[in-house]
């Protein structure tokens, strides 16, 4: 069984929050309306989100919600001002987001939250019932696996980012699976959306790509990130915030190489790297809720 412990999350979240604002800044202008009243970013993490949508929409007003008090403390902080902070669950239904807005919404923002709720299409409903005539529901959910690493390292097997990714996707299906009254979806963003009875549904997939050489701080970012994944597969180093199964989600050899990559003091780390690159394609599945 897998839970996943978010207070001890808040401070990763809050860190990623920062390490994308240019990200969400680019995806917020181009889902922000010059009409748009009510923004609200659902699951918000650490308000990175939220803070990029309360800059794009000067004086609209923007509510960021998130169902774990350490989470949203981390999200009042980095919005420092700019957005109402808001305590609420989409577990529960659309009463409790309805009354966390406080007025149907132009815009509801969820990125890579609604996949925590034990009934994503629920989830998806209840979201969708939130909407002001022609507001929009955008999730950024999938899009393609990062690549940061060249095929052969020099250590272990060659295509060691590709199993690093089989096992995060087996990770996360027990995940799904450990969720109290966990319920399949057997079907994609899309069609969630349209269920939802929200129409002119789309996705919009975006490239994002830093080139080698990484300047010293993305190259930072990039080594703390395989750090995390690696801790949540091993159940190894502090902070991670998730109970591993007793399972072996690497093989001993991958663990051993991971090891050596991300020890500063070894003669195989990362961060003295100058091969490492960033190329990303996240995307957002959009919908319409009828005028």
């Amino acid at each position: 069984m897998i839970e996943i412990d978010w207070a001890g999350e808040a401070g990763r979240l809050r860190t990623s929050a920062e390490g994308e604002a240019d990200w969400n800044a680019a995806v917020a202008a181009t889902l922000v309306r010059d009409s748009d009243q009510v923004l609200a970013d659902v699951g918000c993490g650490g308000g990175g989100m939220a803070k990029a949508l309360a800059e794009a929409r000067p004086g609209a007003t923007v509510v960021a919600i998130d169902a774990d008090p350490d989470v949203l403390e981390q999200a009042r902080e980095h919005t420092a001002g700019l957005v109402r902070c808001e305590l609420a669950s989409m577990d529960d239904g659309a009463e409790p987001l309805r009354e966390a807005i406080g007025a149907p919404a132009d815009l509801i923002w969820a990125s890579a939250s609604v996949h925590h709720a034990a009934d994503q299409q629920a989830a998806v409903d209840a979201l969708a019932r939130l909407l002001a005539g022609g507001g929009r529901l955008a999730l950024a959910e999938g899009g393609m696996p990062s690549r940061q690493l060249p095929w052969d390292l020099g250590l272990g097997e060659p295509g060691l980012e590709l199993r690093l990714d089989v096992a995060q996707d087996r990770w996360f299906k027990v995940m799904r699976d450990s969720l109290p009254g966990s319920v399949p979806m057997p079907y994609g963003w899309t069609e969630a959306l349209t269920r939802a009875g929200l129409v002119d549904v789309t996705t919009r997939s975006v490239l994002s790509e830093t080139p080698a050489p990484l300047t010293a701080e993305r190259l930072d970012r990039v080594v703390h990130g395989f750090r995390t994944r690696i801790e949540r597969l091993t159940g190894h180093g502090h902070g991670h915030g998730h109970a591993v199964p007793d399972e072996e989600w690497l093989s001993p050899e991958d663990v051993d190489v991971w090891r050596q990559l991300l020890d500063p003091e070894g003669p195989y780390f990362l961060g003295r790297r100058t091969d490492l690159a960033v190329l990303s394609v996240r995307s957002v599945h959009i919908g319409h809720a009828p005028r």
